[in-house]
């Protein structure tokens, strides 16, 4: 179902597209609508991003001398080997989500900015069978983060006393074919956006399962 592979060597994640996508999400180097072959992430540790190190420019550096300069970037705090694949389909749509899913930083929509926690994040890319136009691909974003929050709420992990939606430093990557006839739409009543969103959950959901399993290994409270 899915048109590309992965390759994991830490501290580099790799999706790597049989052809060019039309790609969305606000990555820090190369965010907005663009064109790409890969997705790739960068994984770092606390004492990589000290406050004198431009995040940015780090992301930058690494993908570039990795040979990744022409891909979409995604930085973040949670081991790539701890990566999950998702697949599903709805009619005669498909989708697929490769996620990484730390929670060290999660906090409710409406709430403060955490300041001096440990770091965490949500990173997935999520790719659909189907061309989808430039309206399409902001709805699938849109149902893409629904269903992120939907599978971390369903957790029912309360750090601070109310459930969670998300972390302060989630990245959300669409993919689409460019050839094709584009579809207009990917919202909730459509295949499309049916596919994307239970692609997306499922990965959210065992990426965040396996995350509160580790931390409960660790000797952590689950809430």
């Amino acid at each position: 179902m899915k048109n590309f592979t992965i390759r994991c060597s830490s501290p580099f994640l790799v999706a790597q597209f049989d052809a060019p996508q039309a790609m969305l999400s606000w990555s820090l180097t190369r965010p907005g609508f663009t064109t790409a072959h890969k997705v790739a992430w960068l994984y770092v540790r606390n004492e990589d991003l000290p406050l004198s190190v431009d995040p940015v420019v780090l992301l930058q550096q690494k993908m570039n001398d990795a040979g990744h300069a022409d891909a979409v970037h995604l930085m973040t705090s949670r081991n790539v080997r701890h990566h999950h694949l998702a697949e599903a389909s709805a009619g005669d749509a498909q989708a697929a989500c490769l996620a990484t899913v730390g929670l060290g930083n999660a906090v409710r929509v409406g709430g403060a900015p955490l300041i001096g926690e440990v770091v965490g994040t949500i990173n997935l890319l999520v790719q659909t069978s189907c061309s989808l136009s430039q309206g399409a691909m902001v709805e699938a974003v849109s149902i893409a983060a629904e269903a992120r929050t939907a599978a971390i709420m369903d957790l029912g992990w309360q750090p601070r006393g109310e459930i969670i939606t998300g972390t302060g430093t989630d990245c959300i990557v669409v993919a689409s074919p460019l050839l094709g006839k584009a579809e207009n739409y990917a919202g909730l009543h459509t295949d499309i956006g049916a596919a994307l969103g239970r692609a997306v959950y499922d990965a959210i959901s065992q990426g965040g399962h396996v995350w509160l399993a580790e931390r409960a290994k660790a000797g952590h409270a689950k809430y």
